[in-house]
């Protein structure tokens, strides 16, 4: 079974937000910057709670901020 992963385009996404930094993210939405980094690398998959709240910041939706990728559930689906 291949490994799923949790895309995301915060680092495009705080550009386009008047270059704002990891750590003014982190402070708007209540984690560190270790997080932020973690989760704009793939290295951690946020709670679906910091997940909105990121996407409230931007003021977009959800699903401009991540996207998820499974090729193995996709082929199962049907």
């Amino acid at each position: 079974m291949g490994k799923s992963q949790v895309r995301n385009n915060i680092r495009k996404l705080r550009f386009h937000h008047n270059e704002m930094t990891q750590e003014q993210l982190a402070e708007k939405v209540g984690v560190t910057r270790q997080t932020i980094i973690a989760i704009e690398s793939a290295k951690y998959s946020p709670s679906l709670e910091l997940a909105f709240r990121i996407a409230f910041v931007f003021g977009v939706p959800l699903e401009e901020v991540f996207s998820f990728e499974d090729k193995n559930f996709m082929n199962t689906k049907e």
